[in-house]
């Protein structure tokens, strides 16, 4: 005997067509993650400082500073995670040498200054052979571009300029980086992004590049973006504006605490000011795919070495935290960042790991009748685990050995949006 119902074929249709519009909503502006590598951070230097050796040069001057405090596995104790020492030191020693830096922007605003029309057409153009020359060399980080002069007044026909130059340069000389990037800084209103969406349209249309090609970050600098003056909340509408144009949101520490007029000394990535911006910018980004960046510290590890074990110290406390906190990228402004990045990085990972690792084996293979995790956390523990693998903190050997599992089954178990979205189209 069939099951009876009270609802008909119409009260369905009825439905459908109510939530048709909402549908539309959460699968285009929701997508979710793509699954592509995010880098563990992003390194600034002025435009005109990069050649195609600069990656390897920060990588020795790194290594070169951690030998001088006693090699990594003393540094490692140093900053408080010396029970990971061991396991830590050769994992870092190894990125250091093999890719130091993953996400590179050659700065033309705050880095690179105001030198005049004719030199900065000059350094965009050079700028554009270098990143075309590292390519060939295959010397390259894996991301890399550009952040050029903000879209106010006094800055805007120059940041487009060179935005132009630099792109136009790359486009004609033997095509753009798969890890192109470019930074749209200091955005005040949603109306200054709607300009660089119909900018880079325009970029493709006459350079013949593929529609949506042409993406990019926004620098979260300004109070403005978290309530602008009508009471919105613009970071979270300027992510819809055009889906897919805005890959990420960057938070900057110095020029948004200097705006809320906080003292010089309180400027930091963990004043209760910039927690409350950047969990704003991280509820707006939830589930869009616009990856979150923390920002930076300019307590440089230089010179004395009693300040340079306390800015290692600082430095990794504050990678640390940021990762505790959801915010998997954040900022470094010189070579001697890189050891206590990778550090505070990998140990947050392989701190994690085994447990993690376990939890999705049981998950995937019953293997442990006293754990059972929602579907939910097994999406975080996968991307968890995947994250680590990504930037070296984990090996390939040892997901498989722990988890049971590929690389590609987690990514699939991460983001299983675009493991449906591939099966439909294959």
């Amino acid at each position: 005997m069939a099951a009876e119902t009270t609802l008909g074929e119409d009260d369905l249709v009825r439905a459908d067509d109510g939530l048709r519009a909402t549908d539309a909503l959460l699968r285009d502006s929701y997508p979710g993650d793509d699954g592509t590598r995010q880098p563990v951070h992003t390194v600034y230097v002025p435009a005109d400082r990069f050649d195609p050796g600069m990656p390897a040069r920060w990588g020795a001057e790194a290594a070169e500073a951690v030998a001088v405090a006693g090699g990594t596995a003393r540094l490692a104790e140093t900053v408080g995670l010396g029970e990971l020492a061991e396991e830590l030191s050769p994992l870092v020693d190894a990125k250091l040498a093999a890719e130091p830096i993953e996400d590179l922007r050659l700065d033309f605003e705050d880095g690179y200054g105001a030198r005049g029309d004719e030199q900065e057409d000059a350094d965009a153009v050079r700028a554009a052979d270098r990143v075309l020359a590292a390519l060939s060399e295959g010397v390259a980080p894996p991301f890399v571009g550009i952040r050029f002069k903000c879209f106010e007044a006094p800055t805007r026909r120059r940041g487009i300029r060179t935005l132009d130059l630099f792109v136009t340069r790359l486009a004609q000389g033997g095509g753009l980086p798969d890890g192109l990037v470019l930074t749209l800084p200091k955005v005040t209103t949603v109306d200054q992004v709607d300009a660089m969406v119909v900018l880079v349209e325009r970029l493709e249309e006459r350079l013949g590049l593929a529609p949506g090609r042409l993406r990019f970050e926004v620098q979260m600098e300004t109070p403005q973006l978290v309530v602008a003056a009508d009471g919105t909340v613009p970071v979270a509408r300027l992510l819809h504006r055009s889906p897919g144009r805005v890959s990420a949101l960057h938070y900057g520490t110095y020029d948004y605490s200097a705006s809320l007029q906080i003292a010089a000394a309180h400027q930091s990535m963990e004043h209760p000011a910039a927690d409350f911006a950047k969990q704003v910018m991280q509820v707006a980004v939830a589930e869009t795919g616009v990856r979150l960046s923390d920002g930076s510290t300019n307590v440089i590890p230089v010179g004395d070495p009693a300040h340079v074990r306390d800015a290692w110290r600082l430095h990794a406390r504050l990678v640390r935290r940021s990762l505790e906190r959801g915010y998997y990228q954040g900022w470094d402004l010189a070579a001697t960042q890189l050891p206590t990045r990778f550090l505070a990085t990998y140990a947050f990972y392989r701190e994690g790991f085994r447990s993690a690792a376990r939890r999705l084996d049981n998950y995937l293979h019953g293997s442990d009748a006293t754990i059972m995790d929602e579907p939910a956390t097994a999406r975080a523990l996968a991307r968890f685990v995947v994250r680590g693998l990504e930037c070296g903190a984990v090996t390939e050997a040892e997901v498989r050995d722990a988890a049971a599992a590929t690389p590609s089954e987690l990514v699939a178990l991460a983001h299983p949006k675009l493991a449906t979205s591939e099966k439909e189209h294959s």
